[in-house]
């Protein structure tokens, strides 16, 4: 088996651990064939992002207990179906993009330089 290759190239890194992230559960945003939803894209949510996904009829607020989901809130880390991402493109509200963490097969559906210019860059202290 192969190592999970990230847009930049190499190693795919985690996005997050807490929450708990990725189509697995495993923090990644690990893909195979039954990943119909093609979560690829580790971002850093928004509170423009998760109410503009809400209007889109998947909100990732609400906590839903029965899956172990407390709910997103703005600054957490997310590995986002890409289609979606790239809607959110379109209605001008992408959460950034942490490039390490998202998977090589993103760019099937969108570009590397769509996702370097939304690519999440921590603030210098």
């Amino acid at each position: 088996m192969t190592t999970p290759k990230n847009v930049l190239g190499t190693a795919l890194e985690a996005c997050s651990y807490d929450p708990v992230t990725g189509y697995f559960r495993d923090g990644c945003c690990n893909t195979d064939a039954s990943d119909v939803g093609s979560h690829l894209v580790c971002v850093r949510v928004t509170e423009a992002f998760l109410l503009f996904s809400r209007s889109r009829g998947n909100d990732l607020m609400t906590p839903k207990p029965a899956y172990r989901f407390a709910g997103l809130k703005a600054g957490q880390r997310w590995c986002l179906c890409a289609n979606r991402w790239r809607e959110a493109l379109e209605a001008g509200c992408p959460p950034p993009v942490i490039l390490a963490a998202t998977h090589a097969k993103a760019l099937e559906f969108v570009s590397m330089a769509q996702l370097e210019k939304h690519r999440f860059q921590a603030a210098e202290h």
